[in-house]
Parts: C-alpha cells; sequence; structure tokens
C-alpha cells in the first residue's frame, strides 16, 4: 500500500498512508477510535475505494479485482449485519458455500466455542457470540489473508485469550493476519509490527519491542502514548459482553 488516501466530504479519514505486509506476518494496526483505522483496512479489502494511492492483496487490486480478492482474502469487520432469523449452522454453511475449499465448520464452530449454540438464531446470540461467529465468516473460505478488525471487542477475558491462541494458530498455518485493534495487550501479544494511526497518518511502524525501545518505555500502551500525545482507550479487559505485499 502506498500513498493511501481517502476523504468523506470536508473530513480526511486517511492521508498518504503506506505499508507492506510480509507473508505469514500478523500486522497489527492500532489508534484509538476514529484515527483511520477502518477506513484503512476497508480500502485494503475492497469496500471502500481510495481517493489516490496503490493498494495491491496477492498482487490484486481490492478495488478492481473485488471478486478474485474475496476468494483469498477473509474480512471480519467491527460491524457486521448478519440475517436474524437463520440459525448458526445456516449462516456458517451459507458461506461454505461460497467458496470451492474451505475450512469444516464443525471443527471452525468448536474452535470457538460456538457448536453448542449451532441450533440457535442470530438475533439470540450474545453480542460476543455474535463477534466469534463473524470471525468464523471470516475464516471459513479458507483464506490466504485474514483482516480482523477489533476481533475481541464484546468478548470476555478468557474467551479474548481463546481467541488469541487461535489467532496465533492461524499465523502459524501461513494464513497472514491483519489485525485492527485499540487493545495494548492485544497488540503487544499478537503482533509481529505494529503500525501506529494517529489522524489518519502513521506515526510509527515497527515491532512492539522496537516501539517500546525507542520510546524508553516498559508497555506498548506507555510507547503509544509517548508516540502520539493523545489519549486512548486503554486496557487488557475492556469487554461488555460474554512475502504478501500492498504496494
Amino acid at each position: 500500500m502506498t500513498g493511501l488516501h481517502k476523504t468523506y466530504g470536508t473530513t480526511t479519514a486517511v492521508d498518504s498512508v503506506s505499508f507492506d505486509v510480509a507473508d505469514g506476518e500478523i500486522f497489527g494496526i492500532l489508534g484509538r477510535n476514529g484515527a483511520g483505522k477502518t477506513t484503512t483496512v476497508e480500502c485494503l479489502c475492497g469496500l471502500r475505494r481510495p481517493d489516490r494511492g496503490v493498494v495491491e492483496v496477492l498482487g490484486l487490486n481490492p478495488w478492481r479485482d473485488r471478486a478474485r480478492v474475496r476468494t483469498v482474502v477473509g474480512v471480519q469487520l467491527q460491524e457486521s449485519v448478519l440475517p436474524d432469523a437463520l440459525r448458526v449452522i445456516e449462516l456458517v454453511q451459507m458461506y461454505r458455500s461460497f467458496y470451492r475449499d474451505g475450512n469444516d465448520p464443525e471443527a471452525l464452530l468448536k474452535d470457538f466455542g460456538l457448536w453448542e449454540k449451532r441450533r440457535t438464531k442470530y438475533s439470540e446470540l450474545s453480542g460476543g457470540q455474535q463477534q466469534r461467529l463473524s470471525i468464523v465468516l471470516a475464516l471459513i473460505g479458507r483464506p490466504r489473508v485474514a483482516i480482523l478488525d477489533e476481533l475481541t471487542t464484546g468478548l470476555d477475558p478468557r474467551s479474548r485469550r481463546n481467541v488469541w491462541s487461535l489467532v496465533e494458530a492461524l499465523r502459524d498455518s501461513g494464513v497472514t493476519v491483519v489485525l485492527v485493534t485499540h487493545f495494548m495487550e492485544e497488540a503487544e501479544r499478537l503482533c509481529d509490527r505494529v503500525a501506529v494511526i494517529e489522524d489518519g497518518g502513521i506515526v510509527a511502524l515497527d515491532t512492539p519491542e522496537q516501539l517500546k525501545h525507542e520510546s524508553g518505555v516498559d508497555s506498548l500502551e506507555d510507547a503509544y502514548l509517548a508516540l502520539t500525545g493523545a489519549g486512548i482507550e486503554v486496557g487488557e479487559d475492556q469487554s461488555t459482553n460474554d512475502t504478501w505485499e500492498m504496494s
């Protein structure tokens, strides 16, 4: 991704954002709410058209080649809208039918603690269960790249840590992960490298350890505050409910 720029009316959401992501890496995009994280990944997966800049995913243009991108990229967005009346297993089987090759629905539902809820309607799931289901749907097509936007929002502490372990296993299986988060502990635990976004631009990009070292602090939270000079919602348990290149 080079020089990504996106505006909404007179508001600049993303301004000259550039980064590459290595094959098999967990790459974090870290920032407060409204910093430009979600717009960046929406351009990355073809949901929004950049005003300027070049974006490539596995050699594909996400906007021009949307149909092909969706066969190799799994996306879990912060807000998903699914039919209330459909049951969990029906949703997963429907999404699985979109792909020639994919993951086993039963195995994924068990991994994410939803097998016992397979016959439950989507509208009857808790917020945390809906969030876990959205991750399952992002992974059902056996993607080469997974884009996960605030994936543990709404999860309780135990569920959050279970999901972290699954993301690490996903990376170990060869899947490249782009992880959007404002949870500092999550980024420090999972990410090989982190891009810190503030006011639509990247203010730092490096490993969590190097960001801490350069800031002279012991935690990524403190490094973030030193780099941005701004407040951020931080904490490890803020829940309310149960070579790949972009150039």
